[in-house]
């Protein structure tokens, strides 16, 4: 499975940016699709995920302020990022799994918050 992620860049605080991350290869149903972060000194974090069906798990910190969905004929995920916060820079990683497997993992792009 290859994951490729497209969006990250540089932002002021208040602004948006969307991210999106195409997975290809050997793509099975049903599965979850999501993004992590990790900030510099920190572990890696969950900041949303998204099933096939549409149910959605939300980091506390990220709720009200990102939306994730899905295309599930393109096997690609997006994360729609409003009100960005210094504290949301981070390099944010695609991830995909099958129900109980491991995740497969993107490159990261780097989401840059400016104060």
């Amino acid at each position: 499975v290859q994951l490729q992620a497209f969006g990250g860049g540089l932002v002021q605080a208040g602004g948006s940016l969307r991210l999106s991350c195409a997975a290809s290869g050997s793509i099975f149903s049903p599965n979850v699709m999501g993004w992590y972060r990790q900030a510099p000194g920190k572990q890696r974090d969950l900041v949303a995920i998204i099933t096939t069906g549409g149910s959605t798990n939300y980091a506390d910190s990220v709720k009200g302020r990102f939306t994730i969905s899905r295309d599930n004929a393109k096997n690609t995920v997006y994360l729609q990022m409003n009100s960005l916060k210094p504290e949301d820079t981070a390099v944010y990683y695609c991830a995909y799994r099958v129900f109980n497997t491991g995740y497969y993992w993107g490159k990261g792009t780097l989401v840059t918050v400016s104060s």
